[in-house]
């Protein structure tokens, strides 16, 4: 016998799945994962390292047969189909543009979930998906779910108030066929409600503990972390923990003249930069959102970059969780990631809606159905963080 068909823990399938940041926090919560799908060969090879139990299909999902994608499930009962659809597209008919190829990548999204039938769906995207210009995506999206018998929320999930060192907004969208209202993760961690709440895990508390359990370093390339601008180190070793180049204030009270930008700043626009340059990391306070390259933020006291295991540190990867492929592969896969320990709260609450699941399946009458609820009622209700 399979030794998975041994287990008990909910199974899921990601699709979209990246190097599966999503899946490393569902299997941290207790479920199982079957199948990756990507079409990234390197965001695979990673997923597939890191998730050796689990099959993966590498390709365009387009081609992914129902029929391969029951052989890749070897027939198991999945439990949740999650992922990261591309959305932006997906608008109702006449308003957006049909062939726009997100259309068809949201539809193959649904195509899988219509055939394996799971009890959960989580769909994970950018905040933008809740503006104002993108109601009418949001509702058809929530409208070909229901019509497939779930009950739709959504939230903004902000990481750090759920133990990840980063400041990182997600649209979550939880479906289930079992429950007639899907639940969210409580807030664990916050900065200003200290009382009721952990405080939040900094920067500092993480970037000294980088091994793995065997005493190891994976993907931590110090060399390649320096900087190869003589100017730049000078500069960068003039500038103070926390602290980075935005306004011309900034720069005359760190850099002598012959270390300044040449800039005139009258002419930029809010006489700013957009992005703070030179910018350090703050060891007392969570990150900013890690991006997909390494020349956003530097070291908080070290003159150089952050290496590509510090900045899935700050993403909440474990420190054996090893990325794939060249220096800009593998940094392209952290900052696209969901952190591990946002996927974990997820997990968590699909495990305690499968605990108490409704006996009079609401999803048979469709009473439940939040068809009614207005776009703009769900809107409002989804950003549930305190700005901070």
């Amino acid at each position: 016998k399979d030794k998975r068909s041994m287990s008990k823990k909910l199974k899921f399938v990601d699709v979209f799945a990246g190097a599966g940041g999503l899946s490393c926090g569902l299997e941290m919560a207790g479920l199982e994962c079957i199948l990756g799908v990507d079409s990234n060969k390197y965001a695979m090879e990673t997923f597939n390292i890191n998730h050796r139990k689990a099959c993966v299909y590498c390709g365009d999902i387009t081609k992914l047969t129902n029929k391969n994608i029951m052989k890749l499930t070897k027939n198991e009962k999945i439990h949740a189909v999650v992922g990261g659809p591309p959305c932006q597209g997906f608008s109702t008919v006449g308003t957006g543009n049909p062939n726009d190829k997100r259309n068809t990548l949201f539809l193959e999204f649904v195509r899988i979930v219509k055939l394996l039938k799971p009890e959960f769906v989580v769909v994970e995207n950018v905040t933008g998906l809740l503006a104002k210009k993108n109601e009418k995506t949001l509702l058809n999206i929530f409208q070909k779910f229901q019509v497939l018998g779930y009950n739709l929320d959504v939230q903004v999930m902000s990481s750090e108030k759920y133990g990840v060192p980063e400041k990182r907004r997600r649209t979550i969208i939880i479906g289930t066929r079992i429950n007639k209202v899907p639940i969210f993760p409580k807030i664990t961690h916050d900065v200003i409600l200290a009382k009721t709440h952990r405080p939040a895990i900094t920067v500092g508390d993480v970037l000294l503990d980088l091994k793995t359990k065997k005493g190891h370093l994976i993907n931590h390339d110090i060399a390649a972390a320096q900087l190869s601008s003589n100017l730049d180190k000078r500069r960068l070793a003039r500038i103070p923990e926390g602290r980075g180049i935005r306004y011309e204030k900034d720069e005359k009270a760190f850099f002598t003249t012959s270390l300044k930008l040449g800039v005139n700043w009258s002419k930029l626009k809010e006489n700013r930069f957009r992005q703070t340059k030179y910018f350090r990391l703050d060891r007392a306070k969570p990150s900013p959102t890690i991006m997909t390259h390494r020349h956003s933020y530097y070291h908080p006291i070290e003159t150089r970059y952050l290496t590509q295991r510090e900045a899935a540190k700050l993403q909440s990867f474990p420190n054996d969780f090893e990325f794939i492929g060249p220096m800009s592969a593998q940094w392209k896969q952290i900052g696209n990631a969901v952190p591990p320990l946002l996927g974990k709260a997820i997990g968590k609450v699909l495990v305690k809606m499968y605990k108490n699941q409704d006996l009079n399946n609401c999803s048979e009458t469709k009473s439940c159905n939040s068809t009614n609820t207005s776009i703009k009622q769900i809107r409002e209700k989804a950003f549930v963080y305190q700005q901070s």
